[in-house]
């Protein structure tokens, strides 16, 4: 389970690092453009709800991984990642779906 820690949101936020590692090169290419944005996800089934952070590049940001080595990114996910990055909403963090 890999932890983005924002600023000072506590506790740290527990994304999958398959997902974490995704999402970081969404957030790092908005963030190189200096460019502010939404990112929002679904809480695991037995907590409920969701959760919407705002992502702005003055605003200390650090992505911690449980794996050691980074995994292959499947192209088609941060497509979609980076195109619900530049809608209204921000971010929209949706579930791997692998074509095939």
């Amino acid at each position: 389970m890999g932890t983005l820690i924002y600023d000072s949101v506590d506790p740290p936020i527990l994304i999958e690092d398959r997902a974490l590692s995704h999402l970081k090169v969404v957030i790092l290419a908005k963030l190189r453009r200096s460019e502010s944005f939404a990112v929002s996800w679904k809480h695991p089934a037995e907590q409920g709800g969701r959760s919407t952070i705002w992502i702005h590049p003055g605003i200390p940001l650090r992505f911690v991984f449980e794996e050691s080595d980074p995994p292959e990114l499947n192209q088609e996910w941060l497509a979609r990642l980076a195109e619900s990055a530049s809608e209204l909403g921000g971010i929209v963090l949706t579930a791997e779906e692998v074509s095939g």
